[in-house]
């Protein structure tokens, strides 16, 4: 069943659940996490929503304008939404430009993180355990490509993961590893992306055919990287005259890039 995508006005909008911290045990790191959660006993189809290398704080708030965006849109479908915050729980502040010795490493750290989360969520009683998802922004796309790796699984940890959709994602070195996935994967890129290569994440997931679950790619020919931020919210986007005027300023091409991803991102969740 796909589930429709919702319009939300205003004045509903502000009535969403705001999120709560939460705190889960991952060996010697607290990880800090938000959970946006819907009204109700559950269970919940769940997000793991992985942020980017600017991390998941905005400068005055806890959650950044596009976590929050995403976050309430998928409340608007049912979905509760678990954002670990992988900088914050270390002490450290966004990694975009820090050298790659000093970064929190994506293959181990964050990989950790996302274990860390799902276990976590396994526990919970308002989640559906079969319908844990990821979604991940460039950095934590790149995560998110590791940790459904078949390698990555252990048959003991049943229920996996249900899918994962991957924006942006620097596909360098998981293409030049023979990358697959264990779970229905979906990447979303811009052609004009010049950080996180398109050609790059289009090699890596055509090698996968044949040898993997199902994955697939979509590139979007004006898009450019970070295409869905934009100034309007998510759940108002197919309802506002305003929705062609995004945040960076590629008007008429990442926000019909945005406005398809949003589609895109609810159908392959409801799989």
């Amino acid at each position: 069943m796909v589930l429709a995508m919702l319009a939300v006005p205003a004045a509903a909008a502000t009535s969403l659940p705001a999120p709560r911290q939460v705190e889960i045990p991952e060996g010697s790191v607290t990880l800090h996490a938000q959970l946006y959660r819907p009204d109700g006993d559950g269970p919940f189809p769940t997000v793991i929503a992985l942020h980017d290398c600017s991390g998941l704080a905005g400068r005055s708030e806890q959650v950044a304008p596009r976590y929050r965006d995403w976050a309430e849109q998928l409340l608007t479908t049912g979905h509760a939404v678990l954002l670990p915050d992988s900088y914050g729980a270390r002490e450290l502040g966004p990694q975009c430009r820090i050298s790659k010795e000093h970064q929190v490493q994506i293959r181990r750290q964050r990989v950790a993180d996302i274990s860390a989360a799902r276990q976590w969520l396994v526990q919970q009683k308002w989640v559906a355990k079969s319908r844990i998802s990821l979604v991940g922004w460039g950095n934590g796309a790149a995560a998110l490509l590791w940790a459904v790796r078949p390698q990555m699984w252990s048959r003991n940890s049943e229920p996996d993961f249900r899918s994962a959709v991957a924006f942006y994602p620097d596909c360098r070195a998981s293409s030049g590893l023979g990358w697959s996935t264990r779970v229905p994967t979906l990447v979303l890129i811009g052609a004009r992306d010049d950080v996180a290569l398109p050609a790059a994440c289009r090699q890596m997931v055509d090698g996968a055919r044949g040898r993997s679950a199902l994955a697939r790619i979509v590139v979007y020919p004006d898009a450019y990287h970070d295409f869905d931020r934009a100034n309007l919210p998510l759940h108002a986007i197919a309802a506002s005259a305003d929705a062609t005027t995004p945040e960076r300023g590629h008007v008429g091409t990442d926000a019909d890039a945005r406005k398809d991803a949003q589609k895109r991102v609810a159908d392959w969740l409801a799989r």
